[in-house]
């Protein structure tokens, strides 16, 4: 499963070990730039998920930056947050109005970023999700919130609907029991990776005889894929 990239923007090195020490430790790959210049030559490189930026930079100004960013094809759709210690109103409006999504003033709270982060990445990936997804014979309407087996509705409660729709949006990749837990049902239940395993089993006797859609990998965690054949099924247990 590939780990979302932040890209990082601020002229104080010290902001940037802060910010990287705790995006690496919360499950994202970084990148981090002091200038304006090396900012738009990384982000248009590595495309990164999300972008952390600074107004006050060296060479560039920082609205200047982000008015580049969301005019240039291959970095628009990227989240942009900045991080300042502008805190008036106008700079504010400014920088909105450049394309920013999201403006914290420094000094700024660590847990508090943490989750505006997750916050733009989550409307950032579901902006790009299509309306209705189709594995096999299973169908997720992530928009009206339906799911179908055979065009039959599915009963299911509200988080079985949002654990089966994340895995159907992983298009057949593995998802760990704690990245589920975190989306699904958020950071209130960390490290109940019990509750993960308890909801799978109960959707899967809802998927009837097609149970073994949703695999199980020893050791990691689930993933949503249509088999094949019904002989080369591995265990779901």
């Amino acid at each position: 499963m590939q780990k979302p990239l932040i890209l990082a923007v601020d002229d104080e090195q010290h902001i940037l070990e802060l910010l990287d020490f705790n995006l690496t430790a919360a499950g994202y790959s970084t990148i981090t730039a002091t200038s304006g210049e090396l900012a738009l030559a990384l982000a248009n490189a590595q495309r990164p998920s999300l972008i952390l930026l600074d107004l006050m930079l060296p060479d560039i100004d920082g609205g200047e930056v982000c008015r580049r960013l969301k005019a240039n094809p291959l970095t628009a759709d990227a989240p942009i947050l900045i991080l300042s210690a502008r805190g008036e109103d106008v700079d504010k409006v400014l920088a909105l109005e450049m394309g920013a999504d999201d403006y914290v003033t420094k000094p700024f709270s660590m847990p508090e970023l943490m989750a505006r982060i997750k916050a733009l990445l989550r409307r950032s990936s579901q902006s790009a999700e299509p309306t209705l997804i189709q594995v096999g014979n299973l169908s997720v309407n992530t928009e009206t919130y339906e799911a179908r087996r055979n065009g039959e509705p599915l009963r299911l409660t509200l988080k079985e609907f949002e654990l089966l729709k994340l895995l159907a949006q992983s298009n057949g990749r593995v998802q760990t029991r704690d990245f589920i837990l975190d989306r699904v049902w958020g950071y209130e239940f960390y490290g109940e990776t019990r509750t993960v395993d308890v909801h799978i089993r109960h959707l899967r006797m809802k998927l009837g005889e097609d149970a073994d859609y949703i695999q199980t990998i020893r050791g990691v965690g689930y993933r949503l894929q249509a088999p094949r054949t019904r002989d080369a099924l591995p265990s779901a247990t």
